[in-house]
């Protein structure tokens, strides 16, 4: 080589690695797209929230708190109970703010709120339109397909 083919292939190299970056960037993205077929839809769960966890596979504190909803009782962990639950996590479909509730679920031995809860969207205070689960704040849900029995 002379050198000026070395100076252009110094100048050529980091143009060529970002290039490779760039497409192999692009190329991750199109791969994890690829299973929703461009589907976007406001009643679509993403995949953290696609999962189902039937009622009798709740902890026995989910279930009481179920029961809870249904029957009308008052919250009793505090203010956040039957409250306003954002979604910011944009775990769930998409609907208008005032949609989804959240509940706390008991852990036993702690003296906070914890991390479980149940959500519910939609429908009316005891009859909740629908309903899903988490085990780790927020994290992941699951939908409880069986609620209302």
């Amino acid at each position: 080589m002379n050198g000026m083919d070395s100076k252009a292939l110094k100048k050529l190299a980091p143009v060529a690695v970002a290039a490779l970056a760039a497409t192999g960037w692009f190329g991750v993205q199109a791969a994890q797209n690829d299973g929703d077929n461009g589907n976007h839809s406001g009643s679509q769960l993403n995949s953290s929230a696609s999962d189902e966890c039937t009622y009798d596979t709740l902890p026995a504190e989910a279930q009481d708190q179920i029961e809870d909803i249904l029957d009308g009782a008052d919250p009793d962990d505090g203010p956040h109970d039957g409250k306003h639950f954002g979604n910011y996590e944009g775990l769930l479909p998409k609907e208008n703010s005032q949609y989804y509730r959240e509940y706390t679920v008991k852990t036993p031995g702690m003296n906070h709120r914890g991390e479980r809860r149940i959500v519910v969207g939609g429908g009316s205070d005891t009859d909740p339109d629908v309903w899903y689960y988490t085990s780790d704040h927020y994290e992941s849900f699951c939908s409880i397909p069986d609620a209302e029995g």
